[in-house]
């Protein structure tokens, strides 16, 4: 199976655009240590949300024109996610893509193999392998996401286009 690209509003970012450059970091301030009476440290949460950016350098610009920035667009990167442990089911952190399924790895000495993952309503599920001594579950996340237009910058000399944009998650 092949490797799935970036769309943006059901627009594929294609390779002639350049190899994408992702950024997947949390969206600030959603969280605050409170103290108690007594000093304990206590961290409430109240939400928690991604934001990132994607660029690009490459023969010709992104072709993100078209959509409407003022409406949530549907992101699906290939910014890979994973979680490592010792157990054989994991809470994802964000939705996977429905194109490009989790899987899982298992490390058997020095090395990792694949096994079987199955991910029902964003739990992760692997199978046992003999003599592993860590699993890894892996996938790629899709987000609703307001957008900013892209920022587009044409070299002609070098027959280059360049373009970034940033994200957050709704």
């Amino acid at each position: 199976m092949s490797l799935p690209r970036i769309m943006l509003g059901g627009v594929e970012l294609v390779l002639h655009s350049g190899a994408p450059v992702e950024t997947l970091e949390p969206l600030g301030a959603g969280s605050a240590t409170l103290r108690l009476s007594d000093g304990a440290a206590v961290i409430q949460t109240h939400f928690e949300k991604m934001q990132g950016s994607i660029s690009g350098q490459g023969w010709m610009p992104p072709g993100l024109s078209g959509l409407s920035y003022s409406l949530p667009l549907e992101l699906r990167t290939t910014k890979v996610e994973s979680i490592s442990g010792a157990g054989l089911e994991y809470t994802l952190t964000s939705t996977p893509r429905p194109d490009f399924p989790a899987w899982g790895m298992a490390l058997v000495g020095r090395d990792w193999v694949r096994t079987a993952c199955a991910v029902d309503d964003g739990v992760a599920t692997l199978t046992a392998v003999a003599g592993a001594t860590a699993y890894r579950v892996s996938w790629m996340p899709v987000f609703s996401v307001r957008a900013t237009r892209p920022s587009e910058n044409q070299d002609s000399g070098g027959n280059v286009h360049s373009w970034s944009l940033n994200w957050e998650e709704v």
